[in-house]
């Protein structure tokens, strides 16, 4: 089953987002590579693609997980996490509809 794993950014993350950005790249690649990631990125600050300074709000990751236990520990796992970028996690069951 899919889960959404949406996230909360902590104010002014974006030092703190670069410097564990490849870490948290490769895990979202594994997936990828597994066939389970449908889709991931973050939100940006501003109303921009390229937002600069401005930084980012938090993420969405959207993957394969065989239950919410196991999405919740892969998100725990997140370096992200372990530096600080994320005030708030929620993972939740996410059932795709379209397209």
């Amino acid at each position: 089953m899919y889960y959404a794993i949406i996230s909360e950014d902590v104010a002014d993350s974006l030092e703190k987002r670069r410097s564990v950005r490849s870490a948290h790249i490769d895990r979202l690649k594994q997936l990828r590579d597994l066939g389970r990631l449908l889709l991931a990125g973050p939100h940006p600050a501003i109303d921009s693609d390229e937002p600069g300074p401005a930084g980012f709000t938090g993420s969405l990751i959207v993957a394969e997980f065989a239950d919410l236990a196991a999405a919740q520990a892969w998100a725990d796992d997140d370096p992200y996490i372990g530096a600080g970028v994320y005030q708030r996690v929620v993972v939740k069951p996410f059932k795709k509809v379209l397209p």
